[in-house]
Parts: structure tokens; C-alpha cells; sequence
């Protein structure tokens, strides 16, 4: 299937490695555009040029609020046009409701949440119909993960964000939508494992909980990214997709 990809320019935040991208990754491989952004420049950079002359890297904080235009105004210069927007954050840390701090919880509120919706707001202004502004969230939206509870707090607060702005953006023909990926095998998951003491044994306990029997790879999370954001899902707005194996116990 032709997912009608082909030179359609995208804004990745979080794209040096991890979710955001293998979503860019699987963009690129379909002849899309795309313009990666993250903290570590010589990180984001490394990535871009991984993918080719159809990518750029931008050293950029979610947090700060001139990166949505930076990005943007980037995306134009270099590629002549803006399609839609992944936004993608780093995890924030691990911890208990009484343990995290206030300084981790603002910093996190800071990025995770307000430079997310910093960013779609400023894409919202600038995308024409068929444009669409994505989120990589995460199965916290529906079920607290035990030893995230700053994650817990913020990402059902960015799902409600995303789809009241679904209902606001869909008479002009732009879509907004969610990712939910649970056990995939990145960096940050393998963290987590870790976190536990036993890695291994994490990994197993959790691969037994989930109906596949194992952890995604990034590769099958970008691939859902990809579609979710191209004219081939041209009906799909204010939708929340679980990427999970069959992980969530709901419909």
C-alpha cells in the first residue's frame, strides 16, 4: 500500500533516538522528509545523518518555548513545506507519587506536557488540511505503570489535550492522534528493567503479561507511526493506539 508519503515534510521532536526515530526512520524509508530535533545536538545530528539528505537535525529543548518556531521555520527553509508534527519526549524519571520532587515535577510538567502543547499549538497555525499533529504518550494514559508516577500524572492530561484539540482542528481538515507504546525494546525500556535489579527477569515477567509473549521492537512502532501520520489514515483523528502486543486488559 502506498501510504502517499512521498516528499511530505514532518517535524520529529525526541528524534535522536528511540521511538521518535524509528518513526522518522520509517517516514524517510517511505519518502517522506523529516526534521529531527533533540537536547544533544552532536546526538540529533549523528541521526540525521544516518537517514539520508532527505533529514536534518536540530539541536532543540521541548522546554524552551522558541523551539516550536525554530522547528517549524526549519522545516520550511530546508524542505519548502510542513505536513505534521511527532512530538516525542524523553521519559521523565522513575519514582513514587512521595518521592519525585516538585524540581522533577516541573521540569517534566515543562517539557513532557507544556512544550508538547507548545508544539501543537504553534503546528496548528501553520498545517493546511491534511495535516496532522501526532503524540507518542504511552499506555500510562489508560493504566498507572508502577514507578512512573510523573509519567502517570502527565500523559493522561496530554491525551485529553489531544483530543479536544481533534474537535477544534477537524472542520479544517487537520487530524490529531496518539500513540500508546508500552513494552518497546528501547533504551528507556531497558532502563527500566534495570530499575528493578534484575533485568532479565523483568523482561521475562513482562514479555508473560503480554498476549504477543514479547516486547515490540522500534521498528514496529515506527512503522505504526508512519501510517498514523500519513494521508493513508486521512479518517483517523482523536484517536488514542495502543502499540502494546495486546497489553491493555480494554476494548
Amino acid at each position: 500500500m502506498d501510504l502517499g508519503l512521498n516528499d511530505r515534510v514532518y517535524v520529529v521532536t525526541g528524534g535522536s533516538r528511540g521511538l521518535g526515530l524509528a518513526a522518522a526512520r520509517e517516514l524517510v524509508a517511505d519518502g517522506a522528509r523529516v526534521v529531527l530535533a533533540s537536547r544533544d545536538g552532536q546526538s540529533v545530528a549523528a541521526a540525521a545523518d544516518g537517514l539520508g539528505p532527505n533529514a536534518i537535525g536540530i539541536a532543540a529543548d521541548n522546554a524552551d518555548p522558541a523551539t516550536p518556531g525554530r522547528l517549524i521555520g526549519a522545516a520550511r527553509e530546508h524542505f519548502g513545506r510542513l505536513d505534521g508534527v511527532l512530538v516525542s519526549v524523553g521519559g521523565p524519571p522513575p519514582g513514587s507519587g512521595a518521592d519525585n520532587t516538585d524540581e522533577q515535577w516541573r521540569s517534566a510538567f515543562e517539557s513532557v506536557f507544556l512544550g508538547a502543547v507548545r508544539m501543537a499549538r504553534a503546528a496548528a497555525g501553520e498545517l493546511a488540511e491534511g495535516g496532522v499533529i501526532g503524540f507518542v504518550l504511552s499506555g500510562s494514559v489508560h493504566e498507572p505503570i508502577p514507578g512512573l508516577a510523573i509519567s502517570n500524572g502527565l500523559r493522561p492530561g496530554l491525551a485529553g489535550f489531544a483530543k479536544s484539540l481533534s474537535v477544534e482542528l477537524g472542520p479544517r481538515g487537520i487530524r490529531v492522534v496518539g500513540l500508546l507504546p508500552a513494552r518497546i525494546d528501547t533504551d528507556r525500556v531497558r532502563e527500566l528493567d534495570a530499575l528493578s535489579g534484575d533485568a532479565a527477569a523483568a523482561r521475562a515477567r513482562n514479555s508473560a503479561a503480554i498476549p504477543l509473549g514479547r516486547y515490540g521492537t522500534p521498528e514496529e512502532f515506527g512503522r505504526t507511526a508512519a501510517f498514523f501520520l500519513s494521508p493513508a489514515a486521512s479518517y483517523l483523528t482523536g484517536v488514542m493506539l495502543p502499540v502494546d502486543g495486546g497489553f491493555r486488559h480494554g476494548f
